[in-house]
């Protein structure tokens, strides 16, 4: 992140100096009125917001580590060049957007001290901060400095190892609207006092349009947030009013060292980062890869911005004014913008084709023909965290009992599946990890003739919420189940040969993958006590 504002030194005087070795140095130190300090004002409060009451999975730690890494570096490159020291203000705010975007995966929940993994802060910081130096185009960056090293770092290091911010960040209660009035006034003060809030909101306006297409055309995204994949209104809702976008909006591409001067220059940059970004984002079907397609429409105009400005008009020249602009713009024949805007929106549902196909599975006819009904009053009993209720109230009651019957039939489908080889009931209970575990089971089955099945007697479930690490995928339930296992084995006649039972404790991890049933997606282990 850089700031909105002029960033050179001499919108400071050095009136101070430090001695040492008998030598003075001058000691250059930012004025009041410097955009970076009102930048870093409103990324320091959604970062305390994030530490106090945003559950941010980020630590103070690995913040400081972000912005020292990049201060360090850019006070002793600055002293060498120019014998004085500097105040390394946009290095802050590299390291600092850096932190407030870079996620660690496995970094421990609400320990806010923890040094988990901060060698990984220190990396994408000093990468980011390089690329400023070494990456230069007549004299200038080529790239936002922040915006580029965690593109870099999110394709090089994976959704294992590293992840984006989410886009939607917690339910609008006191904290959320604290952060929204941070965000959206501390941006619209800085970026309309330095007359970037046109560019500011022609992006907005134009991935608000672009992810509409992409909404109406059938497009869903999985996130952690969500038990279900997010479609249609939610999609687009999210994504326009995510906070993460607001501050991509204000405080990344009005960035005035990577982007053209003027203020046509500067609304047209803009209005083509959010094509750009429409067309990255279109194709994605997980929130890890829509939110690398957001930062990198960023990176890949940066690319194209030495092109763009041969064809802009001189920033302060007559023609660079917006009402010329518009002028200009509203004497194009409305047959021409019409044929101008069909070919973008078809582009844009063209290149979100691949994010498609993907249906809901039709299991109504294999779940009816596989299974006599559960009855519910032998359901076990059932216990849930706050967490899960904080999270969605819904899951109480009844609620809560319709999942359990749902993992119940879902396990005795599993058996079904086994005993009759139908590959296709499987498909429609289970996903992910526990799918594939299913199918090399039935295959086992199939090439040794013998079938091992497991019936659960459940006598206590706890649900509880898990949070996915290593992906930014759906949010899951673990259904914390104890009771009795019995274990039967089957020749390839259908005989039966064995039948054992012992007790089982484990964790039955279901999602609504496909946003319709709740499927099986994986068993963990249940740590005793748990």
């Amino acid at each position: 992140m850089q700031p909105a504002g002029v960033t050179t030194v001499t919108t400071v005087a050095p009136r101070r100096t430090v001695r040492f070795g008998g030598r003075a140095y001058p000691v250059v130190l930012p004025k009041l009125r410097d955009s970076r300090l009102h930048v870093a004002a409103v990324t320091i409060s959604v970062h305390v917001l994030g530490q106090v009451g945003l559950n941010f999975q980020l630590s103070v730690p690995q913040i400081l580590t972000a912005i020292l890494t990049c201060a360090i570096i850019d006070v002793a490159v600055t002293f060498r060049r120019s014998r004085a020291f500097v105040w390394p203000a946009s290095a802050m705010l590299t390291g600092s957007g850096v932190a407030l975007i870079l996620r660690v995966p496995t970094t421990p929940l609400h320990d806010h001290w923890t040094f988990h993994n901060w060698y990984v802060y220190a990396w994408v910081a000093a990468l980011s901060l390089a690329t400023k130096y070494f990456i230069r185009h007549r004299g200038a960056p080529v790239f936002n400095p922040s915006n580029v090293g965690l593109v870099v770092a999110f394709i090089v290091l994976g959704s294992s190892r590293a992840e984006p911010l989410d886009f939607w960040w917690a339910p609008l209660n006191g904290w959320m609207i604290l952060a929204y009035v941070i965000i959206l006034g501390g941006g619209m003060l800085i970026t309309g006092r330095l007359r970037l809030l046109a560019g500011a909101a022609t992006f907005w306006v134009t991935l608000a349009v672009g992810m509409a297409v992409v909404a109406a055309s059938g497009h869903c995204m999985t996130a952690r947030w969500a038990f279900a994949p997010v479609c249609g209104l939610d999609f687009w809702r999210a994504i326009v009013t995510s906070p993460e976008v607001l501050i991509f909006m204000f405080f990344m591409i009005t960035d005035p060292k990577t982007v053209p001067r003027g203020r046509v220059g500067h609304v047209a940059f803009c209005f083509l980062v959010g094509v750009v970004c429409t067309f990255l984002m279109a194709p994605q079907t997980s929130e890890f890869w829509t939110k690398v397609g957001l930062l990198g429409g960023l990176t890949a105009m940066c690319v194209a911005r030495p092109l763009l400005l041969r064809v802009l008009p001189t920033p302060g020249s007559a023609d660079d004014a917006l009402v010329p602009l518009v002028r200009r713009l509203g004497r194009v024949r409305i047959g021409a913008a019409s044929v101008a805007l069909l070919v973008l929106g078809g582009g844009v549902v063209i290149a979100g084709s691949p994010a498609r196909g993907a249906t809901v599975p039709q299991t109504s006819d294999i779940l009816g023909r596989a299974l006599d009904e559960v009855d519910p009053s032998t359901l076990p009993g059932i216990t849930i965290e706050q967490g899960v209720l904080d999270w969605n109230h819904e899951i109480a009651g009844a609620g809560a009992e319709a999942i359990v019957l749902t993992l119940v039939e879902n396990l005795e489908l599993e058996n079904q599946a086994l005993l009759q080889s139908d590959a296709t009931i499987l498909s429609a209970v289970d996903h992910g990890d526990r799918l594939a575990a299913m199918q090399q089971r039935l295959a086992d089955a199939t090439a040794t003739g013998t079938t091992v099945i497991e019936r659960y007697q459940i006598d206590a479930v706890n649900v509880t919420l898990l949070v996915p690490f290593g992906k930014q995928d759906g949010l899951s339930l673990g259904l914390q189940s104890r009771g009795t296992a019995t274990t039967e084995t089957y020749d390839a006649a259908g005989d039966l040969k064995s039948r054992t039972s012992a007790p089982f404790s484990t964790t039955f991890v279901v999602r609504r993958a496909t946003g319709g049933r709740w499927l099986n997606v994986a068993e963990l282990p249940l740590a005793d006590g748990g």
